[in-house]
Formats: structure tokens, sequence, C-alpha cells
């Protein structure tokens, strides 16, 4: 953690939403006047998309079944709590993009796949805000988790999270159901031992719950609507929420525990402007008071 440099890690499994949050944050931080380094947790990936592949065969070959973008193998995982680190104590570091579709190839000028070169960060950030797999990262080698000031968790029902990605991987990448099946099987392992740990790291956790039947997400035909969901918030310290404030600016939202508020799907960015509003601008001022 950082006062003058404060981190914001916003982490979920592939197709679980977390650009959701990153978008929201981006608008938070315009409202409030906040300059934020933007790092995708993708470009912490080790191999391009036709090196992942031979990668991937390599491994099935000598009869490892689980190789996957989730775990240390293909992943810079020592270089992202580097990059953590030398923010939170210098507002500075290293960054790069890694180039999903056509459009950001034409944005960035690189193929489709592939990275863009490292470069410096912008100067005078106000806060880094990574999105990606592994904002909460914690093994016996690296803890990325205790560089970030606030972490949210982006965590659908599990069925819920394999239809987002199923979807959004035949719709926007070209997959067939049965790729991305073989690609969440093949996943599962590190799943488990990378992703779900990182959810009792996390300060809040937002769990989006279909009101509908998802029991077999491999032959559903589309993804329930907000309308159809409802939203569960887990706050790891809920010391100073004001759950009275947030249930009466949120209809029909109510405490399930303690810690916890449940809100409709419908109402999730209001939600998140609310909650996390006023945490970019405490962590802000903070560091504008140091400096």
């Amino acid at each position: 953690m950082s006062i003058k440099h404060p981190i914001i890690s916003v982490t979920g499994s592939s197709g679980a939403g977390t650009s959701t949050v990153r978008h929201t944050f981006a608008q938070i931080c315009r409202r409030e006047g906040v300059s934020a380094a933007l790092v995708g947790g993708d470009s912490f990936h080790r191999y391009t998309r036709t090196d992942m592949d031979a990668a991937q065969e390599a491994a099935e070959t000598a009869g490892n079944h689980h190789f996957s973008h989730f775990g240390p193998k293909a992943n810079l995982f020592q270089d992202l709590e580097t990059m953590f680190r030398v923010y939170s104590e210098t507002g500075m570091g290293r960054m790069r993009h890694y180039i999903h579709t056509e459009e950001e190839a034409k944005e960035f000028g690189a193929p489709e796949g592939t990275f863009t070169d490292w470069e410096d960060m912008p100067d005078n950030t106000d806060v880094l805000l990574y999105e990606g797999l592994h904002g909460a990262l914690v093994t016996q080698d690296v803890n990325v988790a205790r560089y970030a000031d606030l972490k949210i968790g982006v965590v659908p029902v599990i069925n819920l999270e394999w239809i987002q990605k199923i979807h959004r991987d035949k719709v926007t990448r070209g997959y067939s159901t049965e790729a991305v099946t073989d690609t969440i099987l093949r996943r599962m392992r590190d799943y488990v031992t990378y992703i779900c740990p990182q959810f009792t790291q996390t300060d809040i956790n937002f769990q989006r719950v279909p009101m509908v039947d998802t029991s077999n997400p491999f032959i559903a035909r589309w993804i329930p609507t907000a309308d159809e969901s409802l939203v569960v918030i887990r706050f790891k310290d809920p010391h100073g929420i004001d759950f009275s404030y947030l249930i009466s600016m949120l209809p029909d939202s109510f405490m399930s525990r303690a810690n916890s508020i449940v809100v409709p799907g419908s109402k999730l960015d209001l939600a998140m402007q609310l909650i996390l509003t006023p945490h970019v601008v405490r962590l802000v001022g903070r560091a504008k008071r140091a400096t």
C-alpha cells in the first residue's frame, strides 16, 4: 500500500465482467478530475496468441492438460508484482498493451494477439487502475495484493461466468462453443489455485446472481439480463459503510448479512458509483495531502 501513489485493482476471471467495473472507475475519475494510469492484466501474459497456442500444444504433448492463462507458466507474475511495487513507491512504472481486436490493432499499430512495446507510464497520475486476472494474487513467490490500496473482486456465480465467457468468445473472437468449453475445462485447476483465493483478499466483491435457469450454461442462448439478476455486494470490513444510505438510494435492495447488501442487477452501475466514488476521493485526497 502507498499513501502518495495509491493503487486500485479490479480482479476477476475471464468473462467475469471486470471491464464493467473498469469503465465505472473511468467515469468516476473523469467526473472527479482524477488522472489514472490504466493497466490491463493481459499485458502481463507471457506469450503472444500464436506463442500461447504453441506452448499449450507442447504442454499437452508433455502430458500437462491444465496449462492456462490463469497459471504462473503463462504469466509474468514477478513483473506484475514489480510494477505494483514500483508504482506504489514512485508513481511510475512500465506498461504495455495486449491487442485483443482489430480495432485495437488499428489504434496501437500492432497485430491482433500481440503486445505493444514496453513504455513508461504517463507522468503525474493520481492513481494506478489495474483490471485483469491477478490483481489480488498471493502465492509462495509473489504478493501482488499487498501493494493495492483498494481491491475489487468481480465474481459472478460460476454458471453465469461461463455463459458470459462463451458468448463473449464466440461473438468477439469467433470461437466455437466446443473450443471455449475446452478452455474452461483446461483452466479449472488454475482457476481453483490462482483465481478463487484472490477473493479472500479483496475489499469489496460484486457477485451477480441470475434469477433465471442457468443449469446448463453450455446451451444457453443468451446472457441473463440485468433485470433478470441480483447483485450481492460483500464488504470485507463493513465498518464505516452506511448501509441505510445505500438501501435508501437503491430501491428494492436489502442487507443479507452484516457485511453484505443485495441490489437489483439494473442498479449495479449506480451501486458502484455510490460505493466506489468515496473510496477514490479518499485515496486521491490522502495522496495529495501527503505530497
